[in-house]
């Protein structure tokens, strides 16, 4: 089965890492400088309902983590090819495309963004086995998300993990128990 984009994996019985970073590639390489300039001002528009105590540190975690990735995605270069979980990852692509549908056309909605977001999410979480929201993303509350040397602690999995509208349910970061 010759695989094109992101969708395609749901009908895959197995994947290798270095096949859906290829997926990845390949659609990180359809975002234009258009596209990353409409997503930026879709954050700096989003971020006017972030408490202001921690906009600025908000914004500079979420343009790191998502919008400037886009270069890494195209650049990288696979450690191995290891054989991926595949009914993880069609879980994770299952659960993107459903947000789409249900946020398209929404008020608030920006198609450049939510490109960008769903390639960084499936990056982040099997590709580079890290957490969504990189170590140091803030959230409300002075919380932050961390790496204890061991494990990726996140301040929110618990409370946001059943959440339709958040990658939790497929981060590899798990509940900070500082944080409970």
């Amino acid at each position: 089965m010759v695989i094109k984009n992101m969708e395609d994996v749901l009908s895959c019985n197995e994947i290798l890492r270095e096949n859906l970073l290829k997926i990845l590639k390949m659609e990180a390489r359809l975002i234009t400088i258009q596209d990353i300039m409409q997503a930026s001002s879709f954050l700096m528009e989003d971020a006017r309902y972030v408490q202001e105590s921690y906009r600025k540190e908000y914004l500079k975690a979420y343009n790191l983590a998502f919008i400037t990735r886009i270069k890494e995605v195209k650049e990288h270069q696979p450690d191995d090819n290891e054989y991926l979980d595949v009914k993880e990852v069609q879980e994770a692509i299952t659960l993107l495309i459903n947000q789409e549908k249900e946020i398209n056309g929404a008020d608030g909605f920006d198609p450049a963004f939510f490109q960008i977001y769903k390639i960084i999410s499936i990056y982040t979480t099997f590709i580079l086995e890290e957490p969504v929201h990189p170590v140091g993303t803030p959230f409300p509350g002075g919380l932050k998300v961390k790496y204890d040397g061991k494990n990726y602690l996140c301040p929110v999995k618990e409370r946001q993990k059943d959440n339709s509208g958040a990658v939790c349910g497929f981060c590899i970061a798990e509940q900070d128990p500082d944080t409970i």
